[in-house]
């Protein structure tokens, strides 16, 4: 099997790298961050320029019809740049939803705004004591007419201060952990009946905690089918998690680097404390930790094409485990390596670490994925 990337995806990751490098050093996330909602206008702009945004979509749509390969390489390179921009949000998973469940209204209503960079979204799934389980939705739709009444209160959602619209998980019928009985919505971030408490991670990106009252949206608003979207909420997050494992490996790979080159300028004794060979050592296990996950963020992203829905998952869960120990091996020799000046919020490594500790924690930790590995009878 050819791991290598084609002459097309070789330009991607050029010119995507290219671009962050050029809008992207660290001195500019600081102003970045103190926008509002986070993150750059301008960036997202050029990202729109450069049809960065409209990667997945197919062309049909007016997107490049690019696959799970290129959205690796785009977030890997996010993750070396650190950025805070809500690609994951807009792109991955509100595009994903789109992609794979909406109607050809809903495509032709929203994909042209998140491809020209005039719309963001957001995910509202997460709530008080769920967990990482995604059928655990306590959030309710009921019929009104031909329309929906939605109620409950949504936690942590990114980009959730800023976004144009939310796509919100709701139980149409049944208990709260049932399978069935779940539909995912699109609602206006300004809608009547919403209101948001927001804040900033501790990995620089801002989310807000979202309550619903009475907050009412058309028959349109139901992407697929409202009574059974769980199978489309497990694939388009399963899609979050592998760029997410892309993402984790693009700041690995910086980490290191980074960790590299400050073990040859530092010194101790008169020499660099790089010719330390216990030091040396650990640089080493850095690495291979490193190539460990990258390996298997490759594995979930071409588990993107299985068409047996268990072994997507299997295949995507075990990245997720893999990637999890591997980011939190690294990120804290990482730390470790740099002494007392990797602590400070001066210092780049300390917040690649912070959005390696958030990723392990995003759509479920490591244990929980060991534990769908394990159940599914894979190995990790």
């Amino acid at each position: 099997m050819d791991f290598d990337l084609s002459e097309e995806q070789r330009l991607l990751k050029e010119s995507v790298e290219g671009l962050l490098g050029n809008s992207y050093d660290f001195d500019q996330r600081k102003k970045y961050m103190s926008e509002k909602g986070g993150w750059s206008k301008g960036v997202w702009s050029k990202l729109a320029e450069q049809g960065l945004l409209g990667l997945p979509f197919s062309e049909d749509d007016g997107g490049f019809g690019a696959g799970a390969v290129e959205i690796m390489i785009v977030m890997e390179a996010m993750g070396r740049a650190l950025v805070l921009e809500p690609y994951l949000a807009t792109v991955v998973i509100a595009g994903g939803f789109l992609r794979h469940g909406g109607s050809a209204a809903q495509k032709a209503a929203h994909i042209p705004g998140i491809i020209d960079g005039s719309k963001t979204f957001a995910f509202a799934q997460l709530e008080k004591n769920s967990r990482y389980d995604l059928q655990d939705v306590a959030t309710s739709a009921k019929k009104k007419g031909d329309g929906w009444v939605i109620d409950g209160e949504k936690f942590v959602v990114l980009n959730g201060e800023n976004a144009d619209t939310l796509i919100v998980t709701a139980r149409t019928r049944g208990g709260q952990r049932d399978a069935s009985g779940i539909g995912v919505f699109l609602v206006p971030g300004n809608a009547k009946g919403i209101a948001k408490k927001t804040y900033p991670t501790q990995d620089g990106l801002h989310a807000a905690d979202i309550s619903f009252t009475g907050v009412e949206v058309g028959a349109d608003a139901a992407i697929g089918d409202p009574d059974n979207a769980l199978p489309l909420i497990e694939r388009v997050v399963d899609e979050a998690r592998t760029a997410i494992c892309a993402e984790a490996v693009g700041i690995m790979d910086e980490s290191l680097k980074t960790t590299i080159e400050y073990l040859k300028t530092r010194k101790q004794f008169g020499v660099p404390i790089g010719s330390f060979q216990s030091l040396q050592h650990r640089a080493a296990d850095m690495f291979v930790a490193l190539e460990q996950a990258r390996s298997m963020a490759l594995f979930a992203t071409m588990a993107n094409d299985f068409d047996n829905a268990k072994e997507r998952a299997t295949a995507v869960a075990a990245a997720k485990v893999q990637v999890g120990k591997s980011g939190k091996f690294v990120g804290q020799q990482s730390i470790q390596l740099h002494g007392g000046i990797g602590m400070t919020m001066e210092a780049k490594i300390g917040h690649y670490f912070k959005r390696l500790t958030m990723i392990e924690n995003s759509f479920g930790d490591t244990d929980y994925h060991l534990r769908r590995v394990t159940n599914s009878g894979g190995l990790v």
